[in-house]
């Protein structure tokens, strides 16, 4: 059984001594990972704010979470990653994703293309990314990209080459991800339209589902892979009622559904240490990841388990 690691998504930066703060504030507490998401909403631009953080502090990873493949040629995200890894010394893990936010392409004319046409293009993107971090040259031609003796330069501190997480939530991705990636990052599923998490695949057999989809695709690999989940919401209290009403209502689940929701940590300190291990143990997750207005609250849990 994996010992648990816990990562920290941060987006936002009121000023610059505010996200070095931050950064500096989860690698105190216990976080393994500083991490920043990938969208044209308020936040920082990923890589700046992944080598600024890592430029304040001296153990805590970094890495995106995740890139959206559709921003970006893999050509220019292999370069930045493996420029990320040099100049943090070996501290970069490299999180790619297929895109899901409609937002994010309707403020910037990208194309927002089917779910089955974006995966396929991250598939594509991926083993690009891939064998350029591992070395290149790259010469490669698909259907959606095509790169001639591509360098792999400059090389990547950690070998063969950073840890690499694919995340999503439907059969298709985390599917791709079992059997490419070192890094599964399970969430909810989200509307094929773009609009949001489809908050009805919250439930633990939905979790179940995309565990034993993850373990069919990947065979023998199973056992090498971290298996990381990011939960959507922390409800740190001895009586977290109240507050569980709130997300019922918002995700139209009872209280009950929203208490039993693997994505929802919710109760005490002892609780949701209990409820993490129970986890582990049934879906082999050891990897979670908590969003920044969490950073305080959860840190007495991640003391608690951190490296156990």
């Amino acid at each position: 059984m994996r010992p648990f690691r816990f990562g920290l998504l941060a987006r936002v930066a009121h000023s610059r001594d505010d996200w070095l703060e931050k950064a500096r504030r989860a690698e105190a507490l216990g976080y393994a990972t500083f991490l920043v998401p990938d969208h044209f909403r308020d936040q920082v631009a990923t890589s700046v704010g992944l080598m600024a953080a890592a430029g304040a502090t001296t153990t805590i990873r970094v890495g995106s979470m995740v890139y959206d493949n559709d921003f970006r040629h893999p050509a220019v995200v292999a370069k930045d990653a493996a420029t990320l890894d040099l100049l943090t010394g070996g501290r970069f893990e490299l999180g790619l994703g297929a895109g899901w936010l409609l937002g994010d392409y309707a403020q910037t004319g990208i194309p927002f293309d089917a779910g089955r046409v974006r995966v396929e293009r991250l598939e594509e993107a991926v083993h690009i990314i891939t064998a350029y971090l591992e070395g290149g040259p790259v010469t490669a031609k698909g259907r959606y990209y095509a790169v001639t003796g591509l360098e792999g330069l400059p090389r990547p501190v950690q070998r063969p080459r950073p840890p690499l997480l694919i995340g999503g939530g439907g059969p298709k991705i985390l599917g791709l991800a079992a059997r490419e990636a070192d890094i599964v990052g399970i969430v909810p599923r989200t509307y094929a339209d773009g609009s949001g998490l489809d908050t009805a695949d919250t439930s633990p057999a939905a979790l179940d589902a995309k565990v034993a989809t993850i373990r069919a695709a990947a065979g023998p690999r199973m056992a090498r892979l971290e298996l990381n989940v990011l939960v959507q919401r922390v409800l740190v209290a001895d009586d977290p009622s109240a507050a569980l009403g709130e997300v019922a209502q918002q995700w139209k689940l009872t209280p009950v559904q929203a208490r039993e929701s693997p994505f929802v940590l919710a109760g005490s300190v002892d609780a949701l240490v209990d409820a993490l291990e129970a986890r582990r143990a049934r879906y082999g997750i050891s990897y979670v990841t908590v969003f920044e207005q969490y950073l305080d609250a959860f840190a007495p849990v991640v003391r608690r388990l951190a490296g156990r």
